[in-house]
């Protein structure tokens, strides 16, 4: 088993797309053996579901995430636990404990939405109408 976790700073960053790499964990036994740090190279919202896929990658912890990207999760057969934060690698410890807290029904509907400072980071927030969480 392979798992994926967004990744900056040792923290689950908050914002599938724009994330500038994945924590991958390697799974045996219900034990991590090994985690690497994989570059996205840039790729966007579309590209990184197929990425995770390529990677062999059965499951995706995140923060928040848009609705295309859930899709292309799902039709790469990649399992999605959104709305998380924090420490990347209590994440992982905490679902394969089955204590890990996460929103089924994440959400990610800033898509249309402009800061106009540049650098929306998706955090734990509202802005008006949309939030991440």
């Amino acid at each position: 088993m392979k798992i994926a976790v967004t990744y900056e700073n040792g923290q689950i960053f908050q914002h599938f797309g724009h994330t500038k790499a994945f924590k991958i964990y390697t799974v045996e036994d219900n034990k991590v053996v090994s985690a690497d740090v994989v570059d996205t190279n840039g790729s966007g919202h579309g590209a990184l579901a197929g990425m995770l896929r390529i990677l062999g990658v059965d499951t995706l912890i995140c923060g928040g995430i848009g609705g295309g990207a859930q899709t292309a999760l799902k039709d790469a057969g990649i399992a999605l636990y959104g709305g998380v934060s924090g420490d990347a690698d209590t994440a992982v410890e905490e679902y394969l404990a089955g204590t890990l807290i996460f929103n089924p029904n994440v959400k990610c509907s800033h898509h249309d939405h402009e800061h106009g400072q540049g650098g929306h980071t998706c955090g734990s927030h509202g802005c008006g109408s949309h939030s991440c969480h």
